[in-house]
């Protein structure tokens, strides 16, 4: 599987994760400038900024501790301004899915308040 397919399951399996746990998926790839919010979901006054990271295995590090702090400052942008364009009056967290594996046995895990917009 390339690493577009790939990267396209682990958003399908992320965003399905939210709609269990009643989040309604608002964006996929939502982009602004050069950052990308891989998944928009929103619970009551909860809106949630989701980054998606998959690796085959977790040799070289847990799948979350490749969200570089300029990824972290691209996504906080990308969020403020996706949350002023729709007028939104939420409270924002930044969660990061950390995929382990390989189809069809992965391991899927839920960060929530990954990291925090002041940098």
């Amino acid at each position: 599987m390339n690493t577009t397919i790939r990267g396209r399951k682990g958003e399908d399996l992320a965003a399905e994760s939210y709609q269990k746990q009643g989040f309604a998926v608002l964006k996929r790839n939502y982009r602004f400038g050069r950052a990308e919010v891989d998944i928009i979901a929103k619970k009551d006054d909860t809106l949630a900024i989701v980054e998606v990271k998959w690796r085959s295995n977790n040799y070289f590090g847990d799948p979350q501790s490749f969200v570089s702090k300029k990824q972290q400052r691209s996504l906080i942008t990308a969020a403020n301004h996706y949350v002023n364009s729709n007028g939104l009056d939420v409270h924002v967290r930044f969660d990061i899915v950390s995929i382990v594996g390989k189809q069809p046995k992965v391991d899927i895990q839920i960060i929530e308040n990954a990291f925090y917009p002041f940098l």
